[in-house]
């Protein structure tokens, strides 16, 4: 874990609740697809925990969705703003269990960690292709950065407003070599009934510390309690105990 305060280069709007935030001064910290950052905000007792959507060079990529008085705020922070940043956080995904043909499934916000995992991927020669789910089309963001980055890319949408009318689950691909997934809980759920390989889940609980001290995060598994912020927040799907 690193901490460090990271200067805001630019927040804007995707859409009309999520914002793409930059901040630069990353330098030489580690950052791992997956991972988390936990964000000290002017005025608010806990840090906020913020996925990673990339991190590359100095500059890392935030993706958030305004649901709370701590994003509200986010969202107003202007360019040459700082903000105290514990770095490093989590597990991150193991990119390593990939093989050849990896699927990547994103849901609403669980969309942006995917992202540098994709990059991570393509660059190393895999076959990546994403399915990505939303409400309706005014909520779809980042679909054309994943096709630069060459990925094969499905969208749906719950009302059939854009895309392939349905939910995620709907449109997986019937060859995969293993899975990758970031969503709302009923999204993961389902998918870890739909899938017919391993994979891993990247969950979400509400956080104290962000770095393991005050259990606050922690969830049952196959193999005992473990802390999202810690041992997570990605889990291989053999881990899991959702098979009632």
């Amino acid at each position: 874990m690193k901490q460090k305060r990271l200067k805001i280069e630019s927040n804007q709007s995707l859409n009309e609740t999520v914002y793409e935030m930059k901040l630069s001064g990353i330098q030489d910290a580690e950052i791992r697809p997956g991972q988390f950052v936990n964000l000290k905000l002017e005025g608010l007792f806990l840090r906020r925990p913020i996925s990673v959507c990339d991190a590359e060079g100095d500059l890392l990529t935030l993706v958030y969705r305004t649901v709370g008085k701590g994003t509200d705020q986010m969202s107003r922070m202007e360019p040459g703003e700082e903000i105290d940043t514990l770095l490093e956080l989590g597990n991150g995904y193991d990119r390593s269990a990939a093989g050849e043909r990896p699927l990547l499934i994103g849901g609403g916000v669980g969309v942006p960690p995917l992202y540098a995992l994709a990059k991570h991927l393509i660059r190393s020669g895999k076959e990546v292709s994403v399915v990505l789910g939303f409400n309706t089309a005014s909520d779809v963001f980042y679909e054309e950065e994943f096709r630069a980055l060459g990925a094969a890319v499905t969208v749906t949408t719950v009302d059939g407003s854009y895309g392939r009318k349905g939910f995620v689950t709907d449109v997986l691909p019937e060859a995969y070599s293993f899975f990758y997934a970031c969503g709302p809980m009923p999204m993961l759920k389902a998918v870890y009934h739909k899938t017919n390989c391993s994979g891993q889940f990247s969950l979400e609980e509400r956080m104290g510390c962000g770095f393991g001290a005050c259990m606050g995060c922690s969830v049952s598994t196959k193999t005992g309690t473990k802390r999202v912020c810690k041992e997570g927040p990605v889990f291989f799907k053999e881990d899991l105990a959702w098979d009632d």
